[in-house]
């Protein structure tokens, strides 16, 4: 019992101290989870073209074009393309005084459908949940946080654990009386739903603390098979500047469509076009999301010449590793389980309150107590 007092101890004052910056960032990661369907519906009819042809622009044709069309923005760091014919091409892009955009083009003809802010609503959302959108000294304060989290979760199971494992004590442990005072049952909440959201809360906080942690994701990766050093980068053929033309992009998404049948999506990396490399990533996939994709394959392109570049099946397993981190995070792996990660992150995002509401309520009491005796004496 002195043990589990210790650990009451622990549970109270680790949450006072961190309850507002906690439910902060379990509200803010809730709020992102339906972000990729929202930012979809907003494109609207522009994720279609009107008339499927036979020719399509070139995409390196399609970039020019976008950087006259906004000279201020950065090359885009992204685009996605897509195996069914009828769908337009979209591309990432970042403006200094609107934040990020998503382009909506059309193939066939080169038109911009759609220049779409919606994603950058969830783009400062997303800083918020990770920074506070205070690069540094935010990214410390919401990574202890996490860590005060995971400690709060392990000290809360507990003390949610049942004296004995009688059948009273089980109704108590599992279920929530509905017909008690609102403090009693605010009691009940914290404590029953703290315990049915607890694997998913340690799945999001471990997850939080891979992404944040290089050193932390490295081993992990490391420990699941893949290779943290990324060696293959080595052998990467190496920028040339002499040659202008670059293989057409046109031609490896063909290429990469041909090879993965299963893939309906592509996510090309065009920002290497602005880098001194000799190389064009690309991602095929069921569905490119915000921060990862539905059963991912790497490929990696020979920037010049098109060719297919042997990588090894271990850079492939990095990157699936890499993606799994986000996929857990983001609760992306697929509609459920973007259903249960959004309706277990608003749970999640009360118990912090919950929990001050307790001990608000104890404190109150306390000093009603203190008072009484004060007068009595």
């Amino acid at each position: 019992m002195k043990v589990k007092h210790l650990f009451a101890k622990i549970h109270l004052w680790m949450g006072l101290i961190t309850f507002p910056i906690v439910f902060f960032v379990c509200i803010t990661g809730t709020i992102i989870v339906f972000a990729d369907e929202i930012i979809e519906l907003s494109a609207g009819k522009h994720r279609y073209v009107k008339e499927v042809r036979d020719e399509k622009v070139a995409i390196e044709t399609i970039l020019d074009n976008l950087k006259r069309e906004y000279p201020n923005r950065r090359i885009p760091s992204y685009m996605v393309a897509y195996r069914a014919p009828e769908r337009s091409i979209r591309f990432n892009s970042y403006d200094p005084q609107k934040g990020l955009r998503m382009i909506y083009v059309d193939p066939y003809s080169g038109k911009i459908l759609k220049d779409d802010g919606t994603i950058n609503f969830f783009y400062v959302t997303a800083h918020l949940h990770s920074s506070f959108m205070w690069h540094g000294p935010g990214e410390y304060i919401v990574d202890i946080s996490i860590i005060v989290f995971i400690i709060l979760l392990i000290t809360g199971l507990i003390l949610w654990w049942p004296k004995t494992w009688s059948k009273k004590h089980l109704k108590g442990a599992f279920t929530i009386k509905w017909n008690v005072s609102f403090k009693r049952l605010n009691h009940n909440f914290h404590s029953v739903f703290g315990f049915y959201t607890l694997a998913l809360a340690l799945i999001l906080g471990l997850t939080g603390l891979i992404i944040a942690f290089k050193p932390l994701a490295a081993t992990t990766t490391d420990l699941l098979g893949g290779n943290s050093k990324t060696p293959w980068e080595a052998t990467y053929p190496s920028f040339q500047p002499e040659i202008k033309d670059n293989y057409p992009i046109n031609k490896i998404i063909e290429k990469t469509l041909n090879q993965f049948t299963d893939k309906d999506q592509l996510q090309i990396f065009t920002y290497f076009l602005s880098r001194e490399s000799g190389i064009i990533p690309v991602k095929a996939t069921k569905n490119v999301n915000l921060k990862s994709t539905t059963e991912l394959d790497f490929i990696v392109f020979n920037r010049y010449t098109g060719e297919k570049l042997d990588i090894g099946d271990e850079a492939v397993l990095t990157e699936q590793i890499k993606n799994l981190f986000w996929t857990l995070h983001m609760g992306s792996w697929g509609l459920l389980g973007k259903i249960i990660t959004f309706i277990g992150g608003l749970v999640i995002s009360l118990m912090p309150l919950t929990g001050f509401y307790i001990w608000w309520q104890k404190h109150k009491a306390s000093k009603r107590a203190k008072a009484k005796f004060s007068t009595i004496n």
